[in-house]
């Protein structure tokens, strides 16, 4: 109830949070990327990326819900939560206002090694043999790119859709069940 309360508070402030020019608010209220349309229970953008729902009330969609799920439980210790980032990786939901879909795959399954002054380096560690980042990289963009769009505020979800069919079956496949 406590943890129900704390994600209440945390979409509270959905309304303070300035939206990015791509995300629409659509007639129903809910929040998405300009032109997304629902295929299967996943919102996928015109260009086939895929991409969130927040109803009003904050409810995520299943996708975006998963990402934020599998975001904390293997992504967090470094990139901080909710994706403000920390003092040794980046905040994620910074940059992914300019990073691009594909961008995004490339750097989680191949790792990536920038120089910094002073003769340091940040490294991004390659995470594409992890199934439990790679099944669900798709869940942790989506959530990701709702952060940096402005759609979801910090904090625990308030609640998710039901899971689709096709997550069902995408889950067996992907760990080979």
């Amino acid at each position: 109830m406590a943890a129900a309360a704390a994600g209440a508070v945390g979409f509270a402030s959905l309304s303070a949070i300035a939206a990015s020019p791509e995300t629409v608010t659509l007639e129903d209220g809910s929040k998405t990327q300009k032109g997304a349309k629902p295929e299967d229970g996943k919102w996928m953008t015109p260009d086939g990326e895929p991409t969130y729902r927040v109803k009003p009330d904050g409810t995520l969609d299943w996708y975006a819900y998963s990402g934020f799920r599998r975001y904390h439980s293997e992504c967090h210790v470094c990139h901080g939560p909710e994706g403000e980032g920390s003092t040794y990786a980046p905040a994620l939901k910074d940059s992914l206002k300019t990073m691009s879909y594909g961008d995004f795959i490339g750097v989680v399954a191949s790792g990536r090694v920038r120089h910094l002054p002073g003769g340091q380096e940040s490294v991004m560690p390659a995470l594409g043999d992890n199934k439990n980042v790679m099944c669900y990289i798709d869940d942790i963009y989506v959530y990701l790119k709702a952060r940096a769009d402005g759609a979801v505020g910090r904090g625990r979800p308030v609640g998710r859709d039901d899971k689709p069919t096709g997550a069902i079956e995408f889950d067996k496949a992907c760990f080979g069940e």
